[in-house]
């Protein structure tokens, strides 16, 4: 089997076959994919599935084609989707920090020390998105577990086996704390690094996100154990029942007929609900009947009965319709009426008649606004002049 020359041709390569991969990475779960399928996919090109099977991409069996574990594992981590819980890669990152904090204390090239503390900080970076994946997994393995896991003796192994690995997670973080902030507070010290220190807020930051999250998960194996434990017991009793009706046992090995004469229960009948009207003699002597009302009254001391405030009729004079004029300043009729003139901009608005009062502030809002709207029907000059204290571009029709 041989290897990609590069980077370049590994995503070229995965590229071109995308449409494959993605086929085959969603059809996982299925223990038989047949050649003929992928065959499709490629166009009919055996070249193109002999390529990646060279390289090791995939891997055939007797007509069947499946992902090899290495890319399988690297496509479901990229895309956090991983059923496994790699709880290993916790531990060995623990151990390789402590390994190169010693190498970094024993190093006395700097180049060299900064690359014992560069490995640190990316494997203290890698920690907490490895633990946060690692919790995220487990919740979901054993949501998983519970709801699909059809045997009842391989659900409670799984969700125990989820249970120890919940326990192995909550040590290594505790492992982590006390490296951190116990074994190694000399490095810490020493290594005044901005970027560690970022790293090491992060960290801790996602490791007690971790550590509550594990609670809640402690909380929901044991409730679902329970719940299996029921659900065993009561599985139990009905197969054991089963048995006896088959061999026409139940009647002489079960109180069976007693348990059923003694019951009345109308189980498919809806239940009326009517309402009991105590008497007034039973309310008026009776001592408990008393201390009742006491305590219903209580309830309701505070709830008054407002009586709404109705307002006043609207007068007819609001309701009359008044109809209220005013003249609207056209800037488009402006603008076509300047067109054919030979004055400038300002000194035409200024000398406009609007058919309404206008002040001078008005009038030089209006230049501004027809200038904004209008620049490029008009020709904005450089040169300039005052009116009014009022410095303004000489504007002119194009």
């Amino acid at each position: 089997m041989s290897t990609f020359n590069d980077i370049k041709e590994l995503v070229s390569a995965l590229k071109r076959e995308e449409k494959l991969i993605s086929e085959m990475f969603s059809k996982r779960k299925m223990l038989n994919y047949k050649f003929s399928y992928a065959l499709d996919l490629v166009d009919g090109d055996e070249d193109r599935i002999n390529f990646l099977l060279q390289r090791g991409v995939i891997r055939g069996n007797d007509g069947f084609l499946e992902f090899d574990d290495q890319f399988l594992e690297f496509f479901e981590q990229v895309l956090d989707v991983n059923e496994e819980i790699n709880l290993s890669y916790i531990n060995e990152n623990i151990k390789s920090i402590k390994e190169n904090i010693n190498y970094y204390f024993n190093e006395n090239n700097e180049n060299r020390k900064y690359a014992y503390l560069k490995f640190i900080k990316k494997t203290f970076r890698k920690m907490g998105v490895v633990t946060m994946r690692s919790v995220v997994d487990l919740r979901r393995n054993i949501e998983n577990t519970f709801k699909n896991e059809p045997n009842y003796k391989n659900k409670q192994l799984k969700l125990e086996n989820f249970d120890r690995k919940r326990t192995i997670v909550t040590n290594l973080i505790r492992q982590t704390f006390i490296l951190i902030n116990e074994e190694e507070l000399t490095f810490f010290t020493r290594a005044t690094d901005e970027e560690l220190n970022r790293i090491i807020v992060n960290l801790k930051y996602d490791l007690s996100e971790c550590s509550h999250n594990l609670i809640e998960i402690e909380k929901q194996i044991i409730d679902y154990l329970n719940q299996i434990k029921h659900q065993g017991k009561f599985l139990e009793k009905l197969r054991k029942l089963k048995y006896l009706k088959d061999h026409f046992l139940i009647v002489g090995e079960t109180d069976i007929k007693h348990i059923l004469a003694s019951k009345n229960d109308v189980i498919f009948e809806v239940r009326i609900l009517e309402p009991l009207k105590l008497s007034i003699d039973y309310l008026r002597n009776d001592e408990n009947a008393f201390l009742c009302i006491q305590k219903n009254a209580k309830k309701h001391l505070n709830k008054l009965n407002f009586k709404p405030i109705l307002a006043d009729s609207i007068s007819d004079e609001l309701l009359e319709n008044d109809i209220e004029e005013e003249i609207m300043i056209d800037l488009e009729k402006v603008k076509n009426e300047f067109m054919p003139t030979s004055d400038n901009l300002f000194n035409f608005i200024i000398n406009y008649d609007f058919l309404k009062e206008v002040d001078f502030s008005d009038r030089v809002t209006i230049y501004c606004q027809m200038v904004s709207q209008y620049e490029l029907e008009l020709k904005i000059e450089d040169k300039f002049e005052t009116n009014n204290g009022i410095e303004y571009a000489l504007v002119y029709p194009k």
